[in-house]
């Protein structure tokens, strides 16, 4: 009984800490594993039901610890499986619709398989592709695809935080920035599709880690920037918005839900399941790290997580379709309480004290 609640105990930190507004790595990094531990929740639900004595009132502490466990972890990883509403709608068949299709892939600097990355766009063919982690030698292997995209913004690194981005639309307006660290770009991008513009953006912001940032300053920081620009453009001139890239937070921890009620945008996997895409090599330790959102202007043609190309993380593939009569059929997240002011904080955090450009 009492290792049974002391197993209870240490659970239930994986629940409270989290609720902690702290932005130290060793206090985020509980947003990461709910799936795993709920799973571990129902594992000790089932050994309680075996071991414990159900007629003593004692006996239903630690059920209810465990019960109480569950629904907490439930409650953050629901919205990502087939059992909540999809917040995205299917696209409907149109004989004129206007689509676009993108690949994610975070290449891994050292990974050194790049014949199977390119083997994957030429089977998806995907109107862009981005690649996250890619130095001078991954440039040279994407030579090729100069082509079929001719269209390009390069910025090679060796720190981990290099990005390509390949394209067959052209762009009417590119920029390479670096919002809060002068190491760890960004990649923004107007395209027109069937006459219509549209925005991308393309992130990969550094992770809370005791190898990276010691904080989440960094990371929050940079989505928030992005998030409360796109809010304002939103409210200037309606253009329809995408977001892509290995944001270094999982779909549904409150930063990336807050990036997500600033900028209004929509989470296509909500409803229909987590794509876990970080580890490729560590099936019991999976999340979802590389993302996909944009405007109710679209609705979902596609979305799947392609095979493995040697990196740590799965690439990403996603087919929207422009959709501006649909608009109201999809709602996202409201901004509620404070969240615009904690919003704010962590952008004034950046400004600040990094001196972020």
């Amino acid at each position: 009984m009492a290792i049974l609640i002391a197993v209870n105990l240490f659970q239930l930190a994986f629940v409270v800490i989290p609720f902690s507004r702290h932005e130290a790595w060793w206090i985020r990094v509980f947003d990461f594993p709910r799936l795993q531990t709920f799973c571990l929740g129902c594992l000790l639900l089932i050994v309680e039901l075996f071991v414990l004595d159900l007629t003593q009132t004692i006996s239903y502490l630690p059920l209810a610890m465990t019960a109480l466990f569950l629904l907490a972890q439930g409650w953050w990883i629901y919205p990502y499986t087939k059992l909540a509403s999809a917040e995205v709608k299917w696209a409907k068949p149109a004989k004129d619709s206007a689509r676009v299709s993108l690949l994610c892939c975070n290449v891994l600097t050292p990974n050194r398989e790049a014949k199977r990355l390119l083997k994957l766009v030429d089977e998806w063919q995907p109107d862009l592709l981005v690649t996250l982690e890619s130095d001078d030698w991954w440039e040279e292997q994407l030579e090729s695809l100069t082509e079929q995209y001719p269209h390009s913004v390069k910025c090679p690194l060796d720190n981990l935080y290099g990005m390509h981005v390949y394209s067959r639309l052209p762009f009417e307006d590119s920029q390479l920035q670096f919002l809060v660290e002068d190491n760890v770009p960004s990649i923004h991008v107007l395209v027109r599709l069937a006459g219509q513009p549209v925005r991308i953006h393309f992130l990969h912001p550094a992770p809370p880690s005791p190898t990276e940032n010691d904080e989440s300053t960094e990371r929050d920081g940079e989505l928030m920037r992005v998030a409360k620009y796109i809010r304002e453009r939103q409210q200037q001139k309606d253009v329809p918005t995408i977001v892509a890239g290995d944001l270094n937070d999982v779909a549904w921890s409150a930063t990336t839900r807050l990036f997500r009620k600033v900028s209004g945008l929509l989470d296509p996997r909500v409803g229909r399941g987590m794509w876990n895409s970080f580890h490729a090599k560590w099936w019991f330790a999976r999340w979802p790290l590389d993302h996909i959102f944009h405007s109710d202007h679209f609705t979902l043609v596609k979305l799947c997580r392609l095979p493995p190309m040697g990196s740590d993380h799965f690439p990403i593939y996603t087919q929207l379709q422009l959709a501006p009569s649909r608009r109201n059929e999809q709602d996202g997240l409201d901004l509620e309480g404070d969240e615009k002011a904690w919003a704010e904080e962590k952008i004034e955090q950046v400004e600040n004290g990094n001196g972020a450009s």
